[in-house]
């Protein structure tokens, strides 16, 4: 009797530990228990670049540059013709003044109004590049009295075209803030879009004037 009843007490701490244990995996299942998995989530970017590969060194010399690139384009096959159409496509986009096409330091409506602006009318700056074209073929005459005439006409019209720019500049900002007050406008920046943008010759501005000099800003 006193054996029978020593296994009922050994068995039953044996069969409350079963019953513990099963009652934690339940609880643990319950609650939507997750065991860890024993390393950190991989971010995106690395995922991605396990996915992808590894990236591939720069070319060191043209040569291997021009290869890769006929690699690449063995991968995507583009004729000729469709990359040129596709080319002057966003040229003209560009030179018609679309937003998506430009340059970042053409976009918005407050580099659109200081191009309007200067192209409303009429600056010494436009005179730059055929004053250059002027001092460089005055070097090549060999004439002092030319050459000394030359400088002196590019010093006083440099000195002009300065000054003009610098009054123009602060004009324009002053009138970009007032046209635009919600918009960050800095003079600085401002004043030198417009002198860089007065000094091209009216035919080579990009993208396009879209008003003709003296006409009204709209």
């Amino acid at each position: 009797m006193r054996f029978l009843r020593r296994n009922t007490t050994e068995e039953a701490p044996a069969e409350a530990d079963a019953v513990e244990v099963e009652g934690v995996g339940e609880s643990h299942g319950s609650r939507g228990y997750t065991p860890s998995k024993g390393k950190a989530t991989p971010k995106r970017r690395e995922a991605e670049g396990k996915r992808r590969g590894p990236v591939a060194p720069p070319p060191r010399t043209t040569r291997e540059a021009i290869r890769r690139n006929r690699e690449l384009r063995k991968q995507n096959p583009v004729s000729k013709e469709d990359r040129r159409a596709a080319a002057k496509e966003r040229r003209d986009r560009m030179m018609a003044g679309d937003e998506r096409y430009l340059l970042p330091r053409d976009r918005g409506p407050v580099k659109a109004y200081v191009r309007d602006l200067v192209d409303s009318r009429r600056n010494i700056l436009g005179l730059f590049m055929p004053l250059a074209i002027l001092v460089f073929v005055s070097l090549l005459v060999p004439v002092p009295a030319v050459q000394q005439y030359a400088t002196l006409v590019t010093t006083v019209m440099l000195l002009g075209m300065i000054v003009e720019g610098f009054l123009n500049g602060r004009k324009i900002a002053r009138l970009a803030r007032e046209r635009f007050p919600n918009e960050v406008v800095k003079g600085g920046s401002i004043g030198w879009y417009a002198f860089v943008r007065a000094s091209q010759v009216r035919r080579l501005r990009m993208p396009k004037p879209r008003i003709k000099p003296g006409d009204p800003i709209p």
